[in-house]
């Protein structure tokens, strides 16, 4: 199964449609994960188009994200792998003793708000933020992340330069 990770998109501003860079990952996605401040959810729908879509809200998203379905926290089963889903994760430090408090029993846990990639391990627990595609902050580049999970296993974790 191919994931495509992204967050932190802050439409309008910064995300008026899908910048053609991202969309040449999405073309080959089984799954789309949004990391929260989509800030419309619009945005959901157009990422609906490449493939299914899973979200939780962010600090800076409204109602119409809510309804669209986004929760505060996910956690779900892809091909067996134990996912879980927040904006926010708190501090840097001790983020994967206080990620595996919140979600026990997840595999890997994705978030965003930082707009920084992350991408850590303690060999069970994975936490992982792709970053921003088009707010980068003080970053180099846009970016977002491309998981492989089969069978339970997640394969690879990425972070990819889309700017």
């Amino acid at each position: 199964m191919r994931v495509v990770a992204i967050s932190d998109t802050h439409a309008p501003r910064r995300w008026r449609s899908c910048p053609p860079a991202v969309a040449e990952h999405l073309h080959t996605a089984d799954v789309i994960l949004h990391a929260g401040d989509v800030c419309t959810a619009e945005v959901l729908d157009e990422l609906s188009a490449y493939a299914p879509v899973h979200a939780v809200l962010g600090n800076n998203d409204g109602p119409d994200v809510a309804a669209w379905g986004a929760p505060e926290r996910l956690e779900l089963d892809l091909d067996g792998l134990r996912v879980a889903m927040i904006h926010d994760s708190g501090a840097s430090k001790g983020r994967l003793a206080r990620l595996r408090g919140t979600f026990p029993h997840a595999d890997l846990v994705v978030f965003g708000h930082s707009h920084i990639p992350w991408n850590e391990t303690d060999g069970h627990l994975r936490v992982f933020n792709p970053g921003s595609p088009t707010d980068r902050r003080r970053q180099p580049h846009g970016t977002l992340g491309l998981l492989t999970i089969e069978a339970g296993r997640l394969l690879s974790a990425e972070i990819v330069p889309v700017t």
